[in-house]
């Protein structure tokens, strides 16, 4: 399994970007697909998070309104809008998956390398 995010950079506050990550190595409308991030010194958050069945969606309440997750199968790719950026959610955004739901870090089984995002204020 491959999971190879992308779309991380620098930024103002205020601003947008778009994260992407494209899934390879398993059935990606099989799995369930987060964000998670790790902001530097501390420990992995959630973020989003897409239930492959149901297409729902949860959210850390710290980006609820500002980011959106989707996916889009026939690509095998999930992305991470980001809008109104904060300097808060400067993070190491990681993507990953896994065959049961869960809005912890701990429950996802395949992670991505993570990409970059650094918002200044």
């Amino acid at each position: 399994v491959q999971l190879q995010a992308s779309g991380g950079g620098l930024v103002q506050a205020g601003g947008s970007l778009r994260l992407s990550c494209a899934a390879s190595g398993l059935t990606f409308s099989r799995y369930h697909m987060g964000w998670i991030r790790q902001a530097p010194g501390k420990g992995r958050e959630f973020v989003a998070a897409i239930n492959w069945s149901s297409g729902s969606t949860d959210y850390a309440d710290s980006v609820k309104g500002r980011f959106t997750i989707s996916r889009e199968n026939t690509k095998n790719t999930v992305y991470l809008q980001m809008n109104s950026l904060k300097p808060e959610d400067t993070a190491v955004y990681y993507c990953a998956a896994d065959r049961s739901y869960g809005l912890q870090p701990g429950n996802y089984d395949y992670w991505g390398q993570g990409t970059l995002v650094t918002v200044s204020s």
